[in-house]
Parts: C-alpha cells; structure tokens; sequence
C-alpha cells in the first residue's frame, strides 16, 4: 500500500492510514436492527429519527436519504415520520447464503450539513426451507459378511437454512437391521451414517428398502426423505483406501474449464473384479459442482467457471468404489483464489450544484466506492486531477466528498468537469472513472466596464432635435441579471448646464441624443458624465466622461464694424487731391461669429462712381487709390463693397463708402446729396457746386469771419492731435463679437480710436491704443463734443 500511494501525486494522495469518523459528528458506533425475514413489503423496522437523536421533520428538512451497498434500494424511509420501512421482501438466504449473522449494512445521509450515520440491519433466520437430499434414492450395496457395528456413509440432507433451523437430526425407517447415527461435522453441519444392527443374510433377503429422513431445528421442523436401497453381495473383505484421507488445494477464480485440479488415488488389497477401483464425487457441499472426475485416473477438473465473489472454497467427497461395490471415501477441501477481476465501483450522489462563486469551503458531491474483490485486489485509491480548485476528503468506510478549495471565479471558469479516477492496488490494476460537472454560478463581484475611459462625440450646430450623436457602451463579466447594464445621465459639476434639456439617453443600449438644436455660438462645448448600473444585489456601478463638441456651421453673415452702416448719416471719407497713388483711403473692418474658414473673410469692389480710380485689398478691407487724382475727377464717389466669408454657403454683407475729394484737409466740407450714377446730373452738380463758390466769394467778409473760426479750430485740434486726443461717437457697436481669424478682421474684445490725422495730407487712420474699462469710453464720447477734429471713430468691443 505504501508503494502504491508513493506512486499518486502529491496534492491528491486521498489514502489515508486512518478514517476520519467524526467528520460531520458522525458517531463511532453504527446504529443496529434486527429483524426476521421474509417480512411483507411496508413492514415497519424502526424509526430512524428516534433512533439518531433527531427531532421531527429534521430529515426532510435536512434532505436524508438512504444508501444501500450495492446501488439496490431495499428500504425506503418516510422523511416526515423517521419510520423505516421495507421496500420489498428480503430472503435471507438468497442475499447471505450461508453467512451468519446475516447484516445489511446501509447509510443515513443529511445534506444539509453533511452528516452520515452508519446502520445496520441483521436478518434473522426463520425455518422456511426443508432439509432435501441431493438424490431421490440411494443404493448401498453391503456384502453378506458385514459385521453387526460396522457403519455405512450416508449423503447428508442439504438445508438453506442456518443455526438451528438447518439439519439437526436423522431418522431410518423402523427396520431390524439397521439405525442411523446423526454426526456433526467441523462446520457445524449434520450428516448421517448407516450401522448395521444385525447381521444380513443375502439368501434369505438380498434386498432392503429404508426410508431416511432429516429433520430441522425449526418449530415447527421441516421435514425432507429419501429412499434407501440397500442390495446384499456377495463377500468382498477389503474396501479401497485413499493414499490421504484429505486434499486441499487452491486454484485461480479464473483458471479457464477442464484445468486439472487435483488428481486423488485409491487401493484396494483385493484381487480381480475386487480390486478394480473406479472414482465418483460422492457429495459436495452444493446440489451441482463445478467439478468433474475422472473415473478411472481420479483427475479432478474444471467444468464450470468459478467466481470467488460468489463462493470462494468448496468440500467434496470422493468415493472409490471397487468390483465388490465396496467403496473408500476421501475429502477434497477447493479454495479458489482471488484474482483482480472486478473494477472498483463508485456511486455519485451531487448535493450541491451549481456552486455559488463566492463560497467558502462548499461540499460538491458525497461519492462511495467498493471493490468485491479481497485483499489488495479489494483496496481503493481515489484522486482528481491536478490543477482544480476541489480536494477529495475520505469520511469513513470508503465515503468521499468532493469539495472547494476555496471561493471560486465565474468569470476565470464557469464549469469544471472533474473527473474521479479510483482504482485498486491488485495486479493488474483495474481503473473507474467518473466525470462529473460542476456548474460555477454568478454573484455580482464585477462593476461595469466602458469601453472607452472618455467619449468625445461631435455634433454639428443647428442640428434637428432629438439627433443621436453616439453611444455609450459598457461590459459586465458577470452574467444574467448581474450583467444587465442600464445607463443613465449624472448630475453635471456645472450648476448652470441644464444637462436635461440638452441630452437624453437611451437606459438600454446607452444611445446619446440632442434633445434640442445648438448653438455653436452660444455653446461650443459642455462635459457631463454618463453612468452605468447593473442589475445585480448589491448593484455595481460606474461612470465615465463624456465631452460633446459642437460644430460650427456658416450661419452668420460677416458684420461691418467700420464704417458703421447708417442710412440717416451715412459715412463720408476726405481723399486730398494732392494724394499719391496707392493712397489708403480707409479700411473696412469686419467680424464673423463664426470660426474656422466660415469666419475668413475676403473684401470686393463691386461697384464705384469711378471704377478705375479705387480698388480694395482682399485679405485686409483696405481702399486705396490706383492712381494720381486730376481736375476731371468728380468730387465726390460712391463705392459699394462686398464683404464674404469662406463657408459653405457663403454669406456676405455689403458696405457703401462716400468718398469726398478736398485740396486739403482744412477745406471745410457739407454733407452732400448721394452722388448721381447718370453723368449729366453729375455735371449739373459741379455747376451748382461752381455757383455757391462764387456766392462765396462775394460775401467775402462772411468768408473772412468763417475762415478765421475755422482756423482757430484747426489750430485747436492739431495741439490736441499732438497730445493725442481722439474722440468716440456716440452710440455703441454690436456686442458679443466672436474671435476671428485674418487680415480685416478682429481677434480681440479691445476698443479702438480711430482718428484723422489732423496735419497729414495722407488722410490715413491712426488706430491708437485700446481702452478697457468703460469710464474711458464715456469720457471718450464727451471728448466728441468737444473735440470735433476727429471726423470718425468707433469702439470695438
């Protein structure tokens, strides 16, 4: 045994040298009944739960059941009551044969915890079988020369039945020649020999018929016959001898038919007829045996297969008969051997199944195995394989359980099939294996996982309500209700997004939607998070960062900041007609709310009084003069400019410059009609202008007076134009301008003076330095008032 349990692995050496009986408060001692056989099925044996200490109802609750060696259910038990009943008529002889005492041995098993009883049921034996004689008749063949005294062997009765209701006792017929002697053998069992009473006398009567009777020790006693016939010979003085009065020998269970078992010899000091001896099996223990002999050699041989489960030795009388029927007898003593023909037996029983992953130390299965061979050929080892979370634990008397080693992990593996592999020591070695499959089930150990740690989803501004711009995903390793995702919107850090009014999403499959349209104008961008909740006990949950960027689309139209766009007082620039070519008449200056290429602006003429004479900068809003001014040119011109964007559509706005020509800047100016597209009222106008100069002129103290206010003004306002004052107009432009990018266009929130130089012949803008804070603008635009020299000026904001 040692040997064989080196050889097991290290982790599942599940032999051990001594059985745990107090695992489970199992007790030491097994519960025994005793009963009679041949009981009707539903007869009542006992009371279990009386009987194991238990209340009422505690074996249904705790789930008892009854195991019986050998896989057969012969009792049942009501688990409400305790009581023990038969299920079926037991025979004590058919399930013990000659065995005494008779004992069932079965097992109460609780699941709920596990706990075993061990218990007994012995059957007691009752007289229902008769003595019976292996043959109907028997012949004695006795020769006339016997003398009184001399004893004659008899085939003894068989009898199924054991102890005192097996033979006790045989009877001769009334006769004067003979009586019957009844003689134990060392087993207990009663045979029968013949003594001669009185001398016989073959001429006066060669033939006698006895009947023989043997009787039981039951109450009442069965009773079993037979006939006895007896022929008188003639003399023969010497009976044949067996060389040994006793042979035993051994032979293998599975020695195949007609293996010569033993060879018996026999003499006899006679002479012709007289000392032929001829062999016959006189009796055995059984009505048929699986031997044969030879009659004239004395082989013993095989005829049937033995099994040694089923009877493991056998007593046979051999009788040596010679010519003058005088016989010698001798016994045979057969013990077969046990050879390793019957695999180990297992018998599973699951109490727990599927196992909770999370459990402790759990009891899987409770499992017994048998063996009926004997000796190593009976010996049982059992294991698993390696690499489980289960062990095998003996309990007693070959009871296993199979149990964790610990929690398990439905999501590493959710079923295991284990396979017991038990075999015994005996040579060859026979293996049987089980498998077994245990179902690992879910408990919610595992949050929800995003696939992604943050979302970043776009959406086009303007865009139709209710539009899904995404999904959400997350993934449960756990399964059924722990892995049913429902997602849902969490409150925003922001207390000002109204998050709810803005997105929806889809509880079931994490769908996102915009419940409203946006406006990148407004929101270019806003986070919440988004979190995820399964439905397990606890539910588990987690969250995740979703951002939402909003695109812009090309839906604002570029504005005009400069010149400001004014029916009632439309804007009038001074282009001196000294002035040079390439000369900056003035800029266009622009804003788009919108960004990116929708907010790239580009500047076109479209239409002037003098369409070769200006021309405008398309990055950067600037007009400027092509070329040198003469006499010709009109005074005043009218240009019209178109100011687009780069989007998709593209919007555009449109400005109209008045541009006035003077000698100089101090040449004083009136706002004049709008100019004339047709040139002949463009001539009518110069003429008219001509008129009020020569009315002018003849008012000449009026002129002189005029002159001398305005060049005190003037001087005024270069000494101011050299401190750097510069005046704001009243009024404010549109505010919340966007950031742009380009040439023509503003890129931050400033406010701006823009101012005429008052002693340049130029006309350019001098763009000065930003003023912030509100107070400045209001002292500003008081400044207006005062200080008129600036022409035009705007704020930024």
């Amino acid at each position: 045994m040692e040997t064989a349990l080196a050889k097991m692995p290290e982790q599942r050496q599940v032999f051990f040298l001594t059985i745990l009986l107090l695992l489970w408060k199992s007790g030491s001692g097994a519960t025994r009944y005793s009963m009679p056989e041949e009981k009707e099925s539903g007869y009542l044996v006992a009371n279990v739960a009386k009987d194991l200490g238990l209340r009422v109802g505690e074996l249904a609750t705790r789930g008892a059941q009854i195991h019986y060696k050998g896989n057969k259910e012969l009792l049942q038990m009501d688990a409400e009551t305790g009581n023990l009943f038969l299920k079926e008529k037991l025979d004590r002889e058919a399930l013990c044969g000659a065995t005494e005492p008779c004992v069932l041995h079965f097992q109460v098993i609780l699941e709920n915890p596990v706990q075993f009883f061990q218990t007994e049921l012995q059957l007691t034996d009752i007289n229902d079988h008769s003595p019976e004689f292996p043959d109907r008749e028997m012949l004695l063949k006795i020769p006339e020369n016997a003398q009184p005294g001399t004893v004659f062997p008899l085939k003894a009765a068989q009898d199924s039945d054991i102890g005192s209701n097996a033979v006790q006792n045989y009877t001769v017929s009334p006769n004067i020649h003979f009586h019957v002697i009844t003689h134990s053998r060392s087993d207990g069992r009663k045979y029968p020999e013949l003594v001669l009473d009185r001398a016989l006398d073959r001429e006066e009567q060669p033939e006698l018929t006895l009947i023989l009777t043997a009787l039981d020790g039951g109450a009442p006693p069965r009773s079993g016959t037979t006939i006895v016939h007896i022929e008188v010979v003639d003399i023969n003085d010497n009976a044949p001898q067996f060389i040994q009065s006793l042979y035993e020998v051994q032979i293998l269970e599975n020695s195949p038919i007609d293996t010569l078992v033993v060879t018996v010899s026999a003499r006899d000091l006679d002479s012709g007829i007289y000392g032929n001896v001829a062999y016959s099996l006189f009796q055995g223990d059984g009505l048929s045996q699986p031997f044969v002999i030879d009659e004239v050699t004395g082989e013993i041989r095989l005829s049937k297969e033995l099994d040694f489960e089923g009877i493991s030795h056998y007593n046979i009388e051999i009788a040596a008969t010679d010519g003058g029927d005088l016989l010698g007898k001798c016994t045979v003593v057969i013990q077969v051997l046990d050879v390793n023909d019957n695999a180990p037996e297992l018998m599973i029983r699951k109490l727990t199944v599927p196992v909770p992953e999370n459990s402790a130390e759990t009891v899987v299965a409770v499992f017994s195995v048998s063996d009926s061979d004997s000796g190593d050929n009976g010996r049982i080892v059992c294991s698993i394989q390696n690499n489980i979370p289960f062990l095998l634990k003996p309990t007693f008397e070959n009871y296993y359980t199979l149990v964790t080693e610990g929690p398990l992990d439905r999501e590493s593996r959710a079923e295991y099939n284990i396979t017991i592999t038990v075999w015994d020591l005996g040579t060859p070695r026979l293996t049987t294996q089980h498998t077994i499959t245990v179902q690992v089930s879910d408990i919610n150990d595992n949050a929800p996982a995003f696939t992604q740690t943050s979302y970043t989803l776009f959406v086009q501004e303007n865009n139709s309500p209710a539009l899904q711009i995404g999904t959400i995903s997350a993934t449960d390793s756990d399964s059924g209700s722990n892995a049913h995702i429902t997602y849902s919107l969490l409150l925003p850090q922001d207390p000002q997004l109204a998050l709810a009014s803005l997105i929806s999403i889809n509880p079931d499959n994490g769908q996102l939607f915009v419940l409203r349209a946006l406006d990148y104008e407004s929101l270019q961008a806003f986070e919440f998070r988004v979190g995820a909740t399964d439905q397990g006990s606890p539910a588990l949950s987690s969250q995740t960062l979703v951002r939402v960027v909003v695109l812009d689309d090309n839906d604002n139209a570029p504005f005009v900041l400069y010149p400001m766009q004014n029916a009632s007082a439309p804007c009038t620039e001074l282009l001196p007609r000294e002035a040079e070519s390439g000369y900056l008449v003035t800029k266009v200056v622009a804003v788009d709310r919108d960004s990116g290429q929708n907010a790239w602006l580009s500047f076109q003429l479209l239409k002037a009084t003098e369409p070769g004479l200006f021309s405008v900068w398309a990055h950067n809003g600037e007009v400027r003069t092509t070329r040198l001014l003469s006499e010709r040119d009109v005074p005043k011109h009218r240009l019209l400019l178109l100011v687009k964007d780069n989007g998709e559509p593209q919007l555009s706005a449109s400005v109209t410059l008045q541009v006035l020509l003077v000698n100089s800047f101090s040449q004083p100016y009136l706002s004049l009609p709008e100019v004339a597209q047709d040139p002949i009222q463009e001539d009518g106008e110069m003429l008219t202008l001509y008129l009020v100069i020569a009315l002018a002129s003849v008012s000449s103290l009026f002129l002189l007076s005029v002159l001398m206010f305005v060049g005190m003004r003037l001087c005024r306002r270069a000494r101011e134009a050299s401190l750097g004052v510069c005046s704001v107009p009243e009024g404010h432009f549109p505010g919340h301008l966007m950031d742009v990018s380009g040439t023509g266009t503003l890129s931050h929130s400033y406010q701006y003076d823009v101012c005429l130089s008052g002693d340049s012949r130029t006309g350019e803008f001098k763009f000065l330095k930003p003023m912030i804070p509100n107070v400045m603008v209001q002292e500003a635009g008081r400044e207006v008032k005062e200080n008129p020299p600036c022409r035009d000026s705007f704020v930024f904001s």
